[in-house]
């Protein structure tokens, strides 16, 4: 699956579908070390974050994200876990629960990395079951000003469990304060029995979104506006999360579990 070239005097492993003259590699993580993931290139979410999913997404435990064996393990597990922002008789769905019943790991490079343009491509196997929703994603880096959909996201890759011979692109966006989508879809029987590279390749024009070598879905970027405050102009940070349950997630099959979302490297390029 690997080549080697040589590149400033290391050895550096290029996938053949990178490999055209047009893509300089720019920022990646190949996991060939033991631990927790690289803290100078990945945070964490924490907590129950969005769209009413059932795990709790820890931080900097190895039990939900860590290296071995020269992949990142993004482990789902079923276990009781305590919620500090528990509030009783609350409204807010994130403070309802006194526990959690699942634990999972979202890693981020906010504040740490983000691009605009390029090749994102990350080979990884597939965690599966009913309930399972693993994603490799971005948003806007100035989601803290620009809130969702107005940041702009990008979904390289998303699966669910309770439909298991399809992968899914998608762009979100905001057209006149409201929410649009832009959404791709391939069949492909059981994607998650091996490793497969997901990828876009995000041009000033377009994003074109693969699995393997097959382009899937193409996104005309002025559908989200003309102009440089189109947020598919500007930097995005890179999401990997393993979700559970939740608005498309669905119902959870517990004997599924634990479930493993294996990453055996995310590789960041520029056009040359």
């Amino acid at each position: 699956m690997k080549r080697f070239l040589l590149a400033i005097g290391l050895f550096v492993a290029l996938p053949l579908s990178a490999e055209a003259a047009e893509w300089k590699l720019v920022w990646s993580d190949e996991f060939n070390y033991e631990g927790l993931p690289n803290k100078e290139k990945w945070d964490y979410e924490e907590g129950f974050v969005r769209n009413q999913e059932m795990q709790y997404y820890t931080r900097a435990r190895k039990e939900n994200a860590r290296v071995e064996k020269g992949v990142l393990v993004i482990e789902g597990r079923k276990e009781r876990w305590k919620n500090p922002r528990y509030k009783p008789g609350s409204s807010n769905w994130q403070q309802q629960r006194e526990f959690a019943e699942y634990t999972a790991a979202a890693l981020i490079t906010r504040n740490k990395a983000s691009w605009r343009y390029g090749r994102i491509e990350v080979r990884a196997r597939l965690p599966h079951g009913r309930g399972i929703w693993p994603a490799i994603w971005t948003l806007g880096a100035n989601r803290s000003k620009i809130r969702w959909p107005g940041c702009g996201e990008i979904d390289i890759m998303e699966f669910v469990g309770k439909d298991p011979n399809r992968v899914h692109g998608n762009a979100h966006f905001a057209v006149d304060g409201k929410h649009r989508s832009d959404h791709g879809k391939l069949s492909t029987e059981k994607p998650y029995a091996d490793f497969h590279i997901y990828a876009i390749e995000w041009f000033e024009d377009r994003i074109d979104f693969f699995f393997d070598d097959t382009k899937f879905h193409t996104f005309t970027i002025d559908k989200a506006g003309k102009g440089g405050d189109n947020p598919f102009r500007k930097p995005h940070y890179l999401l990997i999360n393993l979700a559970i349950g939740g608005s498309w997630g669905g119902p959870i099959d517990d004997s599924v579990f634990p479930q493993k979302y294996l990453i055996d490297y995310v590789r960041i390029y520029e056009s040359k």
